[in-house]
């Protein structure tokens, strides 16, 4: 049997968002920019699922809604985009140093282009300070980027405190969010949230992979990164993936079952530390990921017993393809704890007794080391 315990990587695809797309390839196939009847079929599909994507983020208007591949394009675009259209005021940008590095390579590529950026640290449990944003914040800041939920900790920052800070200011400068693992995990409303821009992305709430989507704010006018035609209101060039596209909206309609995600969590703290107390957790908010380490141990040696069992875990972001946490070191983490940490990821489909295998499973390894 299979547990399936590392949803912040990818989730399943739920059956109605398979269902949609599937009758998007086989029914609904005409190119959205075509002008005869399937074409109009088409387009119409390409709005109503705009209008579900909006609705479940809180948008005022579909039309700030642009479908992108995916989160890190959506990121990319944000922030190279953004501080482009921003440079004659300035070239200060704000971040730090627990972003996903879709985000962090953009950070890098814009200093090789003379802009400078501030990175703020985060406090024990992963968290950016809005008073931190407050005491970086300079005349020549035009961007501030901050991960709402972060990807390997779960730790959950405040945008709308930060964005707070920013008007407070008579900051002009605009705020951009990955959203992707806050999107339907934690509530947040994008009309009042304060973002300009914010990246969300299908595959981490049971739609397929290669589509996400970027929040820009009505009146805020940001260059393409994809030029060619004129799809997308002439913002993103490319013909839309209806299939994805109608799937990530049908998953955009179903319950997200945020009080059994932290029933999960809950369930998963209380097994592993019964069945290994010296497990060290970071406590953090968000209720689908949980971080946690063997302190002593290897990550991998972990996950390939794990895997052995058909339990399925990771050790950081699925991005970082093995190499060591940049996230866990700016906590300040000793290497030992670094480096035998795993991340949980809870989802609608997780089950307690996939929690209760991979207490097991910990227990059972602890316990050959012993021998």
């Amino acid at each position: 049997m299979e547990h399936y315990l590392d949803n912040a990587a990818t989730t399943r695809v739920c059956t109605e968002a398979a269902e949609a797309a599937l009758q998007a390839m086989t029914e609904t196939y005409g190119n959205p920019s075509s002008t005869h009847t399937k074409g109009r079929e088409a387009h119409r599909l390409l709005e109503e699922s705009r209008k579900s994507v909006s609705e479940a983020l809180g948008a005022r208007d579909p039309s700030e809604v642009v479908f992108t591949s995916c989160g890190t394009e959506s990121d990319n675009w944000a922030l190279l985009s953004g501080a482009e259209s921003m440079k004659r005021s300035g070239r200060h940008i704000i971040s730090s140093l627990v972003e996903h590095d879709a985000v962090r390579r953009c950070l890098d590529l814009l200093e090789s282009r003379g802009f400078s950026v501030t990175r703020l640290e985060p406090d024990g449990t992963g968290v950016i300070s809005p008073d931190s944003v407050r005491e970086a914040l300079r005349e020549d800041t035009i961007l501030v980027s901050l991960m709402m939920v972060n990807n390997e900790t779960g730790a959950v920052t405040d945008i709308g405190a930060v964005s707070e800070v920013l008007r407070r200011a008579g900051s002009s400068a605009l705020l951009h969010t990955d959203a992707v693992q806050a999107f339907r995990k934690v509530p947040f409303q994008a009309r009042t949230l304060g973002a300009d821009l914010i990246s969300v992305s299908g595959h981490k709430i049971h739609a397929p992979k290669g589509i996400g989507a970027l929040y820009i704010r009505s009146g805020l006018r940001l260059r393409p990164l994809l030029i060619g035609g004129a799809q997308e209101s002439e913002r993103r060039a490319g013909t839309e993936p209806l299939p994805q596209i109608a799937a990530f909206a049908a998953a955009c309609r179903q319950d997200p079952c945020v009080d059994h995600l932290a029933a999960m969590k809950h369930l998963a703290v209380k097994l592993l530390s019964e069945a290994v107390p010296e497990l060290c957790f970071l406590d953090t908010a968000a209720p689908h990921i949980l971080s946690v380490s063997m302190p002593g141990w290897r990550s991998e040696v972990l996950m390939n017993f794990l895997e052995g069992r058909g339990i399925y875990v990771s050790k950081s972001s699925a991005c970082k393809q093995g190499r060591r946490s940049h996230v866990l070191e700016a906590l300040g983490l000793r290497p030992q704890v670094i480096d035998g940490a795993l991340r949980l990821g809870f989802s609608r489909f997780t089950v307690p007794e996939d929690l209760t295998a991979l207490a097991e499973g910990l227990r059972d390894a602890r316990a050959l080391a012993h021998h």
